[in-house]
C-alpha cells in the first residue's frame, strides 16, 4: 500500500513510517516540524518508496494531493504534551480540530481509510479504571485550559465517527496511552524523557504533584505493530480502540526506578502543579486502559514491560 502520515516526523509517526517501509509499503509524510524533527526521519530519507514534505495540513492543495495518492491516511498531526497545551490553548484547539476537519474532508472525496490518533486524555477525570472505549468521558470545567486538549480530541472522534455514519468514510480511532520509546523528546512535558535526562545529568528529578498519580507506559513498537495490523482489519472500521499497556506505576516509583537504572545520585524533587503548570491545574490520578477490545480484534498483547522501555530510552539519551 501507499500510506500517508500527517505529523510523520513526530515521535510515533516516524516509528510508524520506518515500520511501514520495512513491511514493503510506500510512505508519504507531511510535517511542519513544530513538534516533530527532521532528525527523526534522517535515517529513512532516500529510501525507495519514501517521500517527505515540510508543510502544514492547512496547505489544502498539497494535503488533497497526498491523500489522493495514498491508500491509507494516518492523521497524527496535532498539538501534544501537557506543557504545550497549557501554554498555547488557542494553538491546541485550532490545530487539533481544524486539522482533523480538513483531513476528513479530503479523504472523503475518494473514501480513503483514515486512522485518527486520539488519546487517553479524553477519559478526563473518570474514576472508572481501567478505561473502556465505551466509558463515560468526565472533563473538567472550561476555564481550566488543561482540559482543552481532551475536549479537542473528543471533537475529533465525534467528527470522524460522524463521517463514518453519515458519509461512509472508513475511519478507525485509536486512543494512545502514554506511548514512550527512543526519539521521544521531553520538551513538552513527557515524563520519562525528562526524568531520564535529569538523572543522567545528575540534576534533581522533578515530580509534579505528590507523585501518587499512576500511569501505564507503552513501548512505541507495540503501538506501531498494532496500528499496522488495524489498518488491514476491516472489523476495526468505525471503531474506537485503546492501545496501551496495563503495567501501572506511580510517578514517584518511576522516578526511583529511572534513577536506579541510570546509576544516578539525583534527588527527587516534588513540585506543586500550580508551580509546574498553572493555578488550579488538575491531573488524572490513574490512567490505565482496558485492552479487551484490541486483544479480541487483533490479538494485541504488549511485548515490552516498563524496564524494557526505560533501558531503551536511557540508552538513546546516552547515545545522544
Amino acid at each position: 500500500m501507499r500510506v500517508f502520515i500527517t505529523g510523520g516526523a513526530g515521535f510515533i509517526g516516524s516509528h510508524l513510517a520506518e515500520a511501514l517501509l520495512a513491511h514493503g509499503h510506500e510512505v508519504l509524510i507531511l510535517d511542519n516540524l513544530s513538534t516533530g524533527s527532521i532528525d527523526n526521519i534522517a535515517h529513512i530519507k532516500g529510501r525507495p518508496g519514501f517521500e517527505y514534505f515540510i508543510d502544514t495540513v492547512e496547505n489544502e492543495p498539497l494535503l488533497a494531493e497526498l491523500i489522493d495518492r495514498s491508500d491509507v491516511v494516518f492523521h497524527f498531526a496535532a498539538a501534544v504534551g501537557v506543557k504545550l497545551i497549557v501554554e498555547q490553548p488557542v494553538h491546541t484547539i485550532e490545530t487539533n480540530v481544524h486539522g482533523t476537519e480538513v483531513v476528513l474532508k479530503h479523504a472523503n472525496k475518494k473514501k480513503k481509510l483514515v486512522v485518527i490518533a486520539s488519546t487517553s486524555e479524553v477519559y478526563g477525570k473518570s474514576n472508572d479504571v481501567p478505561f473502556r472505549e465505551d466509558s463515560d468521558l468526565v472533563l473538567g470545567p472550561t476555564p481550566k485550559h488543561r482540559w482543552a486538549y481532551a475536549c479537542s480530541k473528543a471533537i475529533d472522534e465525534f467528527l470522524a465517527l460522524a463521517y463514518w455514519k453519515e458519509r461512509k468514510l472508513p475511519v478507525i480511532i485509536v486512543r494512545f496511552f502514554n506511548t514512550v520509546g527512543p526519539r521521544q523528546t521531553g520538551r513538552y512535558g513527557m515524563v520519562i524523557p525528562n526524568f531520564v535526562r535529569q538523572a543522567l545529568a545528575g540534576e534533581p528529578i522533578t515530580v509534579f504533584g505528590d507523585g501518587t498519580q499512576t500511569r501505564a507506559f507503552t513501548h512505541v513498537h507495540d503501538v506501531v505493530g498494532a496500528l499496522i495490523t488495524l489498518m488491514q482489519t476491516p472489523a476495526a472500521i468505525g471503531q474506537v480502540i485503546n492501545i496501551g499497556n496495563t503495567q501501572e506505576v506511580t510517578i514517584t516509583n518511576l522516578a526511583g526506578r529511572i534513577r536506579e537504572l541510570c546509576g544516578s545520585t539525583s534527588t527527587v524533587k516534588f513540585i506543586p502543579y500550580e508551580e509546574a503548570y498553572e493555578s488550579g491545574f488538575e491531573d488524572m490520578p490513574r490512567r490505565v486502559p482496558d485492552l479487551t477490545k484490541v486483544h479480541a480484534m487483533i490479538g494485541y498483547e504488549p511485548k515490552h514491560d516498563l524496564d524494557d522501555i526505560l533501558v531503551q530510552v536511557i540508552d538513546y539519551f546516552r547515545g545522544k
